[in-house]
């Protein structure tokens, strides 16, 4: 009984807590612009970042977008690096505005390569203020080290219950001149080569000439970022500004809350299919609770005698054994449900920063579980009705007579 309770329990808190969680944090972004991909794989890299990116997209096309009259706000996101297994995004500080999150120590970025860190990334990594890193390639631990250019921490944020709590921010110049640096190295070493075949000082004013033009068409027209999101002024803006960047561009829009609540529906079946085998553990465990009843009813029949002798009514026997069967279901909703806690003080914990979560429901006894309690009290009611009806039943002298 407390293995089903606990398990339906605790599907039902972490439902509410990562539906909640997912809503709240998609309902802060109109629309999520992107390369052409999944528009799920856009949504949960760009708004939730545990996914990879579906790619860049022009700085320039995005400019573009952010002048259309019916855009309220753009918020441009640049990514694809990261530290300890936390992702460095490059952004404005609007980002910070969007989740309402606040510097706690230091101050925000000023220049390319200062760093602010969320309190997650701070307390796992053990960063403080004025510590430097380099950025990994890759949004997962192990990528090739950018080791030529060193980010600064100059502040840390409080916690904001959100995605923030687990990123580093930075300016979207920072990701640009990584990336570039990068760039430059490999187009060196093709430079060298090249001088095995041509003149020293020609090819020289040729490499700085080439290198300038490049340099120069590379911040006018190559600059990119991986995803911008967009706040409309009103729902004109949400259904006309999706049609014209999906038919007219190489570009993608994706509206956070519908993947959300189409990821939340998908995952339903599987969470239903689950507690429906946690019911299924709770009326086996109704079954045993009736043949334990039943069959400590037989041992006990004598001294169910004795007492109709010494003065006990009918009823009160039956009451006496629906009691019992009361006692061990609650019993077992009660063990169900600091299961339940325990479980969620897990989830809260290894997992929190993963989800984010806004609120917790730990402390509550939601309305799944008082119908949880009426099922378990119905099931004790059922098992104990045979053994109670035995018992209310029973034939005084045969039963001494016998014994």
């Amino acid at each position: 009984m407390a293995l089903g309770v606990g398990i339906i329990s605790l599907l039902s808190h972490a439902q509410i807590q990562i539906s909640d969680t997912l809503s709240k944090t998609a309902q802060r972004t109109d629309i999520v612009v992107g390369a052409k991909g999944s528009p799920l794989q856009l949504i949960l890299s760009a708004i939730f970042h545990v996914d990879s990116p579906t790619g860049n997209i022009p700085l320039k096309e995005a400019q573009k977008l952010s002048k259309n009259p019916l855009v309220e706000q753009t918020i441009p996101l640049s990514y694809g690096d990261n530290y300890g297994g936390y992702r460095i995004v490059g952004t404005e500080y609007s980002y910070l505005d969007l989740y309402e999150a606040t510097i706690m120590k230091g101050e925000l970025w000023s220049k390319a390569f200062d760093a602010v860190i969320g309190l997650e990334v701070a307390k796992q990594l053990n960063l403080k203020v004025g510590d430097s890193f380099a950025s990994a390639h890759g949004l997962m631990e192990g990528g090739e080290a950018h080791d030529e250019h060193m980010y600064k921490v100059t502040g840390i944020l409080n916690r904001s219950n959100s995605v923030v709590d687990r990123l580093i921010l930075t300016s979207l110049e920072s990701i640009w001149q990584a990336h570039d640096g990068h760039s430059d190295s490999e187009s060196d070493s093709s430079k060298e080569n090249e001088e095995d075949h041509h003149d020293h000082v020609q090819n020289e004013e040729h490499q700085s000439t080439h290198q300038a033009e490049s340099q120069g068409h590379r911040h006018e027209e190559d600059k990119a970022i991986t995803a911008l999101l967009v706040s409309v002024r009103n729902p004109l803006g949400l259904m006309q500004i999706p049609r014209q960047i999906n038919e007219n561009t190489q570009m993608q829009a994706a509206f956070p809350i519908f993947e959300v609540n189409r990821l939340l529906k998908l995952s339903e079946n599987a969470v239903q299919l689950i507690k429906l085998i946690a019911y299924l553990i709770i009326t086996v465990a109704g079954i045993s609770v009736f043949i334990s009843l039943y069959n400590n009813l037989k041992d006990r029949k004598e001294e169910m005698a004795l007492m109709r002798i010494y003065g006990a009514k009918r009823l009160q026997l039956g009451g006496i054994l629906l009691l019992e069967a009361l006692l061990l279901v609650l019993v077992g909703f009660i063990c169900g449900l600091l299961i339940s806690r325990i479980g969620l003080l897990f989830i809260n914990f290894y997992l929190g920063s993963a989800f984010s979560s806004t609120r917790s429901t730990a402390s509550l006894i939601i309305p799944q579980e008082v119908w949880l309690l009426l099922i378990t009290i119905i099931i004790a009611i059922i098992a104990a009705i045979i053994p109670a009806f035995n018992a209310f039943n029973l034939n005084i002298s045969k039963t001494l007579k016998n014994g």
